[in-house]
């Protein structure tokens, strides 16, 4: 949930709708579906039964990104403008920061949180002074 917060909450500040709560709720989403086949021995039992977790939580997590996309772009003077791929970026990432975490990758998760806000913050700036 730290991690996610961490996104969510530099996404907030910008006035995103994928904000603080969505993030949260994401991390904390994908470390759960994680934890359940660790927990449950399922993991142990069947070698595949995390690799697919995994995977359908990254499909999941597409369909949010998705429909936050369809959510902000418009249609502009006869024109599709697509915006939100940031936000749904960052929820993808956050996705992936609960699975680490919830596998015990702490400094994985740590480092990606980090490294995610130095793209959401600083390459921002970049791109406005390019």
């Amino acid at each position: 949930m730290i991690v996610g917060a961490a996104l969510g909450m530099e996404r907030q500040v910008d006035n995103k709708a994928g904000g603080l709560r969505t993030h949260i709720l994401v991390s904390l989403g994908a470390a759960t579906f994680t934890l359940i086949p660790i927990l449950t021995g399922e993991a142990e039992r069947s070698p595949d039964a995390l690799s697919r977790v995994v995977q359908g939580i990254a499909t999941g997590i597409g369909f949010v990104g998705a429909g936050e996309i369809f959510h902000q772009s418009r249609e502009q003077k006869g024109e599709l403008k697509v915006i939100g791929l940031t936000s749904a970026t960052a929820i993808w990432v956050s996705a992936a920061l609960g699975v680490a975490a919830a596998c015990g990758l702490w400094s994985l998760a740590f480092i990606g949180a980090v490294l995610s806000l130095v793209v959401l913050r600083l390459v921002k700036k970049l791109e406005r002074f390019i």
